[in-house]
């Protein structure tokens, strides 16, 4: 099936100049559609954009890894959504704070970290762990960080290694994302982020300056991968390819329900949760530039990959266009479906 007012938003980002390249694709029920363009890398030289390589995914870590190495531990009964933090963590200071508050991004974790970006390892872990929970606890919606950075170091308590070491061993291994990874050893094949006139060109390099500190024990972003294991995972997620020994379909199906603990229905395990038509779809974002919607009502999936971050994070353009592809995405087609 055709999408020509999706691929025309699309295409948009980089005739407009607000991304350098897009490497996309529509899945649905008839089939796959693809395309790369653009440039990966304009300063300080102009590269073209080509198939097969790696984009920083910034906070797709946390729906494609950190969810569902949590939804693992829940369904087989490790760890409960009803646990406190502090049954992990005793030095921290809000136990009303559950694994249930994490997923959803409803613990309302306030204060304030000194130079945090600048801070070592061995400094920035327990001052994140004197962090409390405000008043709004259970009440809004407060996407950070925090929550999946927690939600990892509690896999880890539970099994023993840092978390992106779990998430390679039980998510990418057995969802097949053959090229997903946490450290790229092929830097030439990493499409390149932002350009710091001190630093120079971050290109393989985890862009989040907290994932770049805390490394392998950081579950919010740090994950590279290609179009091609995205495509795959969307397949998962509509059902089109299946694990069963992965996650139970029950489990695989909270992923569109509400999950919050006030029932604000804007969000499920990890995903964005919004509404077309009275059925639910799911999204997720991440700061670079990626993209994913799932829409299982409908049987489709939008996977956009740029660098908006390139070859500087000043861009005012990037968020709305954005949404109003996503809006695209979602209405087109639709009817054919009622």
């Amino acid at each position: 099936m055709d999408y020509p007012n999706t691929v025309t938003k699309i295409h948009q980002f980089v005739d407009a100049g607000i991304v350098p390249g897009v490497s996309y694709a529509i899945i649905d029920r008839d089939g796959l559609q693809t395309n790369v363009f653009g440039q990966q890398e304009l300063l300080p030289e102009r590269l073209p954009l080509h198939s097969g390589e790696l984009y920083d995914l910034a906070s797709l870590t946390k729906v494609i890894g950190t969810t569902n190495l949590i939804l693992r531990l829940l369904a087989s009964g490790k760890i409960s959504l009803d646990d406190s933090l502090t049954k992990y963590f005793p030095q921290w200071q809000s136990p009303q704070v559950t694994i249930r508050h994490l997923l959803t991004h409803t613990s309302d974790i306030v204060g304030y970290i000194p130079n945090r970006n600048q801070l070592p390892k061995s400094e920035l872990m327990p001052a994140l762990l004197v962090l409390k929970s405000g008043s709004d606890i259970g009440k809004v919606i407060h996407y950070q960080d925090y929550n999946f950075i927690f939600l990892g170091w509690i896999a880890s308590r539970v099994m023993g290694e840092p978390v992106q070491q779990l998430i390679s061993e039980f998510v990418l291994r057995p969802l097949e994302l053959n090229q997903a990874t946490f450290t790229p050893d092929q830097v030439n094949n990493v499409v390149p982020t932002e350009l710091i006139p001190s630093k120079g060109l971050i290109r393989g390099t985890v862009h989040d300056p907290k994932a770049r500190i805390l490394g392998p024990d950081c579950g919010s972003a740090g994950l590279f991968a290609p179009l091609s294991d995205l495509i795959h995972f969307s397949k998962w997620l509509l059902g089109d390819v299946k694990y069963p020994n992965f996650l139970p379909a029950d489990w695989v199906d909270q992923l569109f329900v509400d999950q919050t603990p006030g029932h604000m229905k804007n969000r499920s395990f990890g995903w964005i949760l919004r509404h077309y038509n009275g059925h639910p779809y799911i999204l997720h974002t991440g700061y670079t530039g990626t993209l994913i919607v799932v829409d299982r009502y409908s049987h489709k999936a939008l996977v956009f990959l740029s660098t908006r971050v390139h070859p500087d994070p000043s861009n005012q353009l990037f968020l709305p266009y954005r949404s109003q592809l996503i809006r695209t995405f979602v209405k087109e087609n639709e009817i054919a479906y009622q």
